[in-house]
């Protein structure tokens, strides 16, 4: 069934358009994994050590921010090339 939808498309939009697709998707889901991963051990880094909770919130927001511009850069490549 979904082989049949993917094949469809593919003959439809251009395999091109489907592989930048499933490139964004790819990487919106790596950007959310990698985001929950830094905030779940930030989380039990400041339990462990309650007194260096402003140092492990501030590299824990530069780490989100750098691999938030990761991301988007990764889907702003997947649609350049879906529209290309």
């Amino acid at each position: 069934m979904l082989l049949n939808v993917l094949l469809q498309a593919a003959s439809e939009a251009g395999t091109a358009a489907i592989g930048a697709g499933i490139g964004a998707g790819l990487v919106a889901l790596g950007a959310g994994l990698g985001i929950g991963r830094i905030g779940g051990s930030a989380t039990e880094a400041i339990a462990r050590q309650p007194e260096a909770s402003n140092k492990i919130q501030t590299a824990m927001i530069i780490a989100a921010a750098l691999l938030e511009g990761v991301a988007l850069f990764g889907v702003v490549v997947c649609f350049l090339i879906a529209t290309r």
